[in-house]
């Protein structure tokens, strides 16, 4: 089973996600904040991690760091409102797969995401 990890400090986005990706059968880990995700991906290292950048304590920025320097296989998709195209450039070099801004569409992240994981 493919395992996810949704990171944001919004709760709406992350019930609604958690709910959408489980239906979708996968197996779904979730985090508040960039602190609660590196604990999590030290426990149970996912295949995909779908990242907020503003959080509080430690930012997007530095998890998606942290995951390419110590766990390169896996992807990351940037989900922020910082919609300027220095903001997109920013995520994208420092590896992600893939940079949405907000407000996005579920069901487009969700044909993504499988894209990604295939």
């Amino acid at each position: 089973m493919n395992k996810i990890l949704i990171v944001d400090d919004e709760p709406n986005i992350l019930l609604s996600l958690e709910f959408l990706f489980k239906k979708e059968g996968f197996q779904v880990f979730i985090a508040r904040d960039g602190e609660e995700a590196l604990s999590i991906i030290e426990e149970s290292i996912p295949e995909l991690v779908i990242l907020d950048i503003m959080m509080p304590k430690v930012d997007g920025y530095e998890v998606c760091q942290h995951l390419k320097q110590n766990h390169k296989e896996v992807k990351v998709i940037f989900i922020s409102a910082k919609s300027k195209q220095q903001d997109i450039q920013k995520g994208l070099a420092m590896g992600a797969d893939l940079y949405l801004t907000k407000p996005f569409s579920t069901r487009e992240l969700v044909q993504k995401v499988k894209n990604i994981m295939n």
